[in-house]
């Protein structure tokens, strides 16, 4: 399933960790979109629909806007206005359970993740002694090696399941064959 994006995009992200990774794949050239095209230039931490209505849509755009959020919640809504709708597609890129499956994988711990029964940003504190797992800075750092984080989002994309409609990680990269 090809995503196709508007002109502008706007990647609104639910967390630091998140955020981390998406400015990571956006400063590396690896997303199928640049920073520049992307509203303020920057990865927005807004995820009410109205708030994000109020502060970005009101500007008069002459062509659609992407709206790309990064979540792990198959269940978080994002109700535009009627009078946005028809300006806007959102395209849901989901992380279940949680971006945290990142650093799990590539810390080859799946098994043992699997094994626990925790949460995954649970398991990165606990028994990998990640305290910080869901630190903007400490994510950014962790993914250092871009060669890493692209060879977990492959390994997530395997092992998760996908609905009809979602996106993954994978979707926004250009070169999806590592």
């Amino acid at each position: 399933m090809e995503l196709k994006l508007s002109k502008y995009k706007a990647c609104i992200c639910e967390g630091s960790a998140e955020n981390a990774i998406i400015d990571i794949l956006v400063d590396e050239h690896l997303l199928i979109f640049e920073r520049e095209e992307m509203l303020d230039g920057e990865v927005i931490r807004i995820r009410d629909a109205r708030k994000f209505e109020s502060r970005y849509l009101r500007k008069g755009f002459d062509d659609k806007i992407s709206i790309i959020r990064i979540l792990d919640s198959r269940r978080e809504q994002f109700s535009l206005s009627k009078a946005y709708q028809h300006k806007v597609d959102v395209i849901n890129v989901i992380t279940a359970p949680e971006i945290e499956m990142l650093i799990i994988l590539a810390e080859d711990k799946y098994k043992d993740f699997k094994k626990s029964g925790k949460k995954p940003s649970d398991f990165c504190k606990q028994d990998l002694g990640m305290k910080n797992v869901k630190s903007y800075d400490y994510v950014r750092e962790y993914f250092g090696d871009t060669k890493m984080l692209l060879i977990a989002i492959k390994k997530y994309t395997e092992i998760s399941k996908i609905k009809k409609g979602e996106y993954t990680l994978l979707d926004l990269l250009k070169d999806k064959n590592l």
